[in-house]
C-alpha cells in the first residue's frame, strides 16, 4: 500500500505522513465500505474457519495453528480491520495470525543507510522513498542518524515515488546522484527496465538493496521451527504484490519442503479470511499445496517478461538482513556488464560481507524477532514508550509496512466489534 499523489514541490518535498494523505484516506474508506457491504461473505468465511478450527481442535486440543502473513499490507489489513479480534470473538482460539518479514525498509542493514547519509553530506544527491527518509541508522554519521537529519544538516536528500521519478529529476542537473533502491521483487523490474532501456543518466547511480522473499520465507520458517518452546508455522499467506512478479510457482518449494499450505492472497479483509479458511481446510484434510486466492492479479507463472528483465540486469547474491544476518541467495546485485550503474562501485563503498556485517539494531529493540515471527511488537520494551511513530528508534516503527508502526497506529480492533455484531458472532 502506498500513497500515490505527488507533493506540490516534488521531488524535494518533506516526508508525507502517508496515513494522512487524502488519496490514502479515500482508499481506506473505500475498502472499509466494501467490507461492510460484504458482511454476508465475511459471515460465511468465519463459519468455515470456525468449522475447520474445531475439526483440528478435536484432533489435537492443545495445538495452536500459527499462520504467517508475509506482507506488510496483509498485516495492515489484519490489524486495521481487527481480524485477530474477529476470529477470537467467533471462538476461534487455536489459530494465531503471525506477522513475518514483509517490510523491505525494516530489513535494510544500517550500514547502507549510513553510507547514503555520508554521501548526502559529501554533496551527492540522494534519492529515496518516503518511508526510508526517517529510517534510523545504528551509528550517527557526522551527527546525522537518518537521511532526514542529513537533509537538516545541508545534505541534498530528495523524496521520490519511483526510480523513474529520480531519473526525471536527475536529468535536470549534472550533480553526482544515487538512488537508494530498497524493495522486494515488486520494484526490481522498474530498476532493470530503466537500465535496459538506457533511461538512466550517467551521473545517477543505483544502490541495489532489493531483497528476495522466497529465501526469506525459507529462513524464517526454519528459525521458527527451531524454537522448541513454541509451535511451528502451520501455513503461510504469501505476498500478493510480489507474486504478480514471481508467480504462484515461487512458493511451491515452501509448501513441499515444509509440508504446509501456502495461499497467495489479496489485500481486502475477505481475501485474508479466505486464505485463513483455505489453510485450515488443507490442514484438516492433510494437504499442503499452493493456492492462488488473488487470481485477479496473480498467475501461476507470474510476469515472465519482468522475470527475464530482472535476470538480465541482476544476479542473485547472499544478502544481509538487518538484525538477522545473511540469508543465502536473498538479494539482487547488478551484473558485471551493468556495474557502471552501481552506486557502491562508483563511490568506492565496500559492500557488506558475512565477515563485516555486525548486529545492527539498537539496544533492547526486538525488530528482528518481530520480523521473524518470534515476538509481537508488544513484547518489545521500547514499543510505544521510547519508540513511537513520531520518534522511531527501531526500523519496524518507521515504514508504513513495518509491523510495529502498524500496531502502533491501528492496534485496538479496528472494525472488528461492528462487523462481529453484523455477522452475529458478538
Amino acid at each position: 500500500m502506498s500513497c500515490v499523489s505527488l507533493p506540490t514541490d516534488f521531488p524535494v518535498a518533506p516526508m508525507l505522513d502517508c496515513w494522512k494523505c487524502p488519496v490514502m484516506k479515500r482508499e481506506i474508506a473505500a475498502i472499509e465500505q466494501a467490507f461492510r457491504r460484504k458482511t454476508a461473505v465475511t459471515s460465511t468465511l468465519i463459519r468455515s474457519i470456525k468449522k475447520y478450527s474445531e475439526e483440528l481442535k478435536a484432533r489435537d486440543p492443545g495445538y495452536v495453528y500459527k499462520i504467517m502473513d508475509f506482507c506488510g499490507t496483509h498485516e495492515w489489513t489484519i490489524v486495521h480491520f481487527g481480524l485477530r479480534s474477529l476470529l477470537k470473538k467467533a471462538g476461534v482460539d487455536n489459530v494465531e495470525l503471525v506477522a513475518g518479514p514483509g517490510c523491505p525498509v525494516c530489513v535494510t542493514p544500517s550500514y547502507y543507510i549510513e553510507q547514503a547519509i555520508k554521501l548526502a553530506l559529501e554533496g551527492v544527491v540522494i534519492y529515496t522513498y518516503g518511508d526510508v527518509y526517517k529510517l534510523p541508522a545504528l551509528r550517527p554519521v557526522k551527527g546525522a542518524r537518518s537521511l532526514a537529519e542529513a537533509r537538516a544538516l545541508g545534505g541534498d536528500v530528495r523524496i521520490v515515488h519511483s526510480f523513474l521519478h529520480a531519473i526525471l529529476d536527475a536529468r535536470k542537473h549534472a550533480k553526482p546522484s544515487a538512488f537508494v533502491g530498497i524493495g522486494f521483487e515488486t520494484v526490481a523490474p522498474g530498476y532493470s527496465e530503466a537500465i535496459l532501456k538506457g533511461l538512466v543518466p550517467d551521473h545517477l547511480k543505483l544502490m541495489s538493496l532489493v531483497k528476495l522473499t522466497p529465501p526469506a520465507m525459507f529462513y524464517t520458517l526454519e528459525v521458527v521451527r527451531e524454537k522448541p518452546t513454541d509451535f511451528p508455522i502451520s501455513g503461510v499467506i504469501a505476498p500478493g504484490h510480489v507474486s504478480t512478479i514471481v508467480g504462484g510457482k515461487a512458493w511451491r518449494p515452501v509448501a513441499e519442503q515444509f509440508e504446509i499450505p501456502v495461499v497467495v492472497a489479496g489485500f481486502e479483509p475477505n481475501d485474508v479470511l479466505t486464505a485463513v479458511a483455505e489453510i485450515l481446510r488443507q490442514l484438516a484434510k492433510g494437504e499442503h499445496k499452493v493456492v492462488i486466492e488473488y487470481t485477479r492479479a496473480v498467475t501461476w507463472e507470474g510476469d515472465l517478461k519482468a522475470q527475464s528483465s530482472i535476470r538480465t540486469v541482476f544476479e542473485t547474491v547472499d544478502s544481509a538482513w538487518r538484525g538477522i544476518g545473511y540469508i543465502p541467495k536473498s538479494g539482487l546485485a547488478l551484473r558485471d556488464e551493468f556495474k557502471k550503474h552501481d552506486a557502491l562501485e562508483h563511490f568506492g563503498i565496500p559492500d557488506l560481507t558475512p565477515d563485516t556485517w555486525r548486529y545492527d539494531l539498537p539496544a533492547n529493540c526486538k525488530c528482528a524477532e518481530v520480523n521473524l515471527g518470534k515476538a509481537k511488537p508488544t513484547d518489545c520494551p521500547l514499543f510505544m514508550k521510547a519508540c513511537t511513530p513520531d520518534r522511531p528508534i527501531g526500523p519496524c516503527m518507521v515504514s508504513v509496512e513495518g509491523t510495529c508502526a502498524i500496531w502502533a497506529r491501528f492496534g485496538g480492533g479496528g472494525l472488528a466489534e461492528e462487523i462481529a455484531k453484523e455477522i452475529g458472532v458478538f
